[in-house]
């Protein structure tokens, strides 16, 4: 059954079917509003969220500090958790906008929008939701406006909503305005993974199918250069998989310039791991490839353990609302029937390319002993254009479904009407769930932000839509109001209540930086108690020394200052109030410099009083 066009907008459909020129301007400007609203909006109008996130953005001021490009360095030691491209688009960013937030998070924001666009445009070409329609292996790949015009409105469709559904899936959005290296990562990875998809559907072109396959290699290498060998280990999976569904992998052995590729890809990798080694020897080699590669896969590390099905919770609220559909549009490809598959053009081979995408990064993280919700990250795009492909059979359904399959659909929509209703209630409950022991008041500031009700109105408005809908026999709307709906819910409640978060949790930390680097006198160490903020490190612009423990400060203070510098005058401290009353100084022996809600900044004379004793220490 096919969509209905009525009269008024038969002129329109008939110029955008006519006029590839104005298709493409508009397309232009939708992908330019979604990367906008989604990655660009307000990107720097937070600080840096501890923990994770001052780390990278330290790293990489520390670089343009120091000159020093090859060793990544954090509060003066090395960091050898992630290799060196995310450090080096930062101090870029850096060196030519500026430090503050917005540059630490543009290189993650600029990966979201080039993965958007690359998905816009695959699925423009390659998008169809059927195999029905799809031209024959001789056809030329991009000679879609030959086809029929339903089918070409098939691929606007898919293109249109695909690109929409991964500008607003929750777990891209969230890391694509956070400086850290998982979003490049999924740039990378993504746009190598589709380079090689474009390379497979030109077998037809050897010159063209050349050059796309080497952009494979290209952008693997720069993966290897964001996030280490995984950044080329799951590629290679997802390929061999797919290459064994499809049994091309005779034809790909003679495509894929092998050779040249190799070369390409180890001169762009390779020189910066060399130079580390060099620089840093086995200190590297343990930390990076033995700790965080080797160990991270085979034991928990960080207590980041997880029960089997965590991703499966990962993938349900990081891809919410589009995941209740996820399971139907999955099953309506007969992944099941390889004949069918293998019989298809290679043209309509996107499909199931996107599922093994996704199965291939699920299960390997699954089987990994460390899991972080990050880790599925890079599965994301994948199962955005999966939604993309779903929604437009669904709206033009040029091909009829089995009935079995029209029923699924339907209990997919009225499950999306129950499960945004109980978010709604989640959201209404967001202040109580919410725990931060450095912020007691957190609860009833947060309970008052206006963002609250406002988040539970969208997702309730969004509710009564999908019903109205559904009722009417018009369920294959409901992709528009998830992601108006969506749109609404980001700008109206997720980024002023991240404000409201910031204001009680980030900003007390800036300020105390700010007086830390107007008042710290010439070589006067600065110690934080308590607990580790790396951000003070990022704000102030000076090494700080974090004691977990406060009732150790006097013995390590005379330890590791007045034993081993005598001539030292004072150090600074800084940490919560009742943090800094726990190392049982006496208030009288310092000066108060600045408070700031729970923290202050106070300058400790030395040496201290020889009848001041240390409180009964505690296991470090």
């Amino acid at each position: 059954m096919g969509i209905q066009i009525g009269r008024p907008i038969q002129p329109l459909v008939k110029a955008w079917d006519s006029y590839a020129a104005i298709a493409w301007v508009f397309a232009g400007l939708w992908l330019f509003l979604l990367c906008v609203l989604a990655f660009g909006w307000r990107l720097g109008g937070i600080g840096l969220i501890d923990e994770t996130e001052p780390l990278f953005a330290e790293a990489a001021r520390q670089m343009t500090v120091t000159g020093d490009w090859i060793t990544p360095y954090f509060n003066e030691a090395t960091r050898f958790d992630k290799p060196p491209l995310i450090y080096w688009l930062m101090a870029i960013a850096y060196e030519t906008l500026g430090v503050h937030e917005w540059s630490a998070r543009l290189p993650s924001a600029l990966s979201a929008c080039a993965i958007v666009v690359a998905g816009f445009v695959t699925l423009r070409y390659f998008g169809f939701p059927h195999p029905a329609g799809v031209p024959n292996e001789q056809s030329h790949p991009l000679s879609v406006q030959s086809l029929p015009a339903t089918v070409n409105r098939q691929l606007w469709l898919s293109a249109w909503i695909g690109a929409g559904i991964m500008a607003f899936t929750p777990e891209i959005i969230a890391w694509a305005r956070t400086g850290v290296s998982d979003m490049l990562l999924t740039g990378c990875m993504g746009l190598a993974l589709l380079c090689f998809f474009w390379g497979y559907v030109h077998n037809q072109q050897p010159g063209t199918q050349r050059n796309w396959y080497l952009g494979f290699f290209v952008w693997s290498a720069l993966a290897v250069l964001t996030k280490g060998p995984v950044g080329i280990v799951l590629p290679v999976l997802i390929i061999g998989a797919f290459v064994g569904f499809t049994n091309t992998w005779r034809s790909l052995w003679r495509e894929v310039p092998w050779l040249w590729g190799s070369l390409l890809f180890l001169l762009i990798s390779v020189p910066w791991y060399v130079l580390v080694i060099q620089a840093n020897g086995e200190d590297y080699i343990d930390s990076f490839f033995g700790y965080h590669n080797l160990e991270r896969f085979t034991e928990a590390v960080n207590d980041h353990s997880a029960p089997w099905f965590f991703y499966f919770i990962v993938t349900l609220v990081g891809f919410f609302p589009w995941s209740v559909h996820l399971p139907v549009a999955i099953a309506r490809l007969r992944f099941w029937k390889l004949a069918e598959w293998r019989n298809q053009p290679r043209t309509a081979h996107l499909s199931v390319f996107l599922l093994i995408w996704f199965a291939v990064i699920f299960g390997f993280f699954t089987i990994a002993a460390t899991k972080l919700p990050s880790y599925l990250l890079p599965a994301m795009p994948a199962t955005a254009m999966l939604m993309g492909q779903f929604w437009s059979h669904q709206v033009l359904g040029i091909v009829r479904s089995p009935r079995s399959t029209s029923r699924a659909v339907l209990v997919s929509h009225w499950i999306f009407v129950v499960l945004a209703i109980a978010f709604a209630g989640v959201i209404f409950r967001a202040p109580w769930l919410i725990v931060d022991k450095s912020i007691p008041n957190l609860v009833d500031v947060t309970r008052h932000a206006i963002a609250i009700p406002v988040g539970v109105a969208v997702w309730l408005g969004m509710a009564i839509a999908a019903s109205i809908l559904i009722l009417m026999r018009k369920g294959r709307w409901i992709w528009g109001v998830q992601i108006v709906g969506f749109a609404m819910f980001l700008i109206l409640s997720i980024l002023p209540f991240i404000d409201t978060l910031d204001a009680i949790r980030q900003y007390p930390i800036r300020a105390v930086a700010e007086t830390i680097l107007e008042e710290r006198q010439p070589n006067e160490p600065v110690v934080m108690v308590g607990f580790n903020k790396p951000s003070i490190v990022f704000y102030s612009q000076q090494p700080v020394t974090f004691w977990s423990l406060p009732r150790q400060a006097i013995n390590r203070i005379r330890r590791e200052y007045e034993r081993q510098n005598p001539d030292l005058d004072s150090i600074l401290i800084v940490g919560q109030s009742r943090k800094i009353r726990e190392t049982e100084i006496p208030e009288t022996l310092y000066t108060v410099l600045n408070e700031v809600d729970a923290y202050s900044v106070v300058r400790l004379p030395l040496p201290l009083p020889k009848t001041l004793e240390a409180p009964k220490q505690e296991e470090e």
